[in-house]
Parts: C-alpha cells; structure tokens; sequence
C-alpha cells in the first residue's frame, strides 16, 4: 500500500508532555512527539511499519475511510 490515507488525529498530552498521534483505523497504532510535526512524521512511519508487520503476519488491513464519524 503505497501512501495509505488514514485517518490521524493529534493532540497534546499533559501527562506525557508531549504530542500523541493515533490512527483509530489500526488497533494500537499510535506514535508520539515533542513537536505536531514530530507526532505526525512519527505516525507516518509507524503507519508504515504496522502495514508490513500485518502484511507479514497475514492480518487483514483495513482499507483507509478517510474521516470518522465519531472523531
């Protein structure tokens, strides 16, 4: 999957001091940073890598559904 577009949302966490990336699509997908850009080149990679991981193990991937309902 070349550039898959899901879905990130980014927000500042106090207890952490710093910036927290989720991708609700990926169950455990979540990257961090001191910076929003941080977090979100963070996201991107991780994003990256729990595809090839899913890949690897033979997991189904979700197709990207752009913006969610509830977020």
């Amino acid at each position: 999957m070349n550039n898959p577009k899901y879905e990130i949302i980014i927000y500042w966490s106090q207890n952490d001091e710093a910036f927290i990336a989720e991708v609700p699509e990926l169950p455990g997908c979540i990257a961090d940073g001191q910076t929003y850009k941080e977090a979100l080149e963070n996201a991107e990679i991780i994003i990256s890598e729990w595809l090839e991981t899913a890949i690897e193990l033979g997991r189904n991937i979700p197709e990207p559904k752009g913006k969610l309902i509830y977020a």
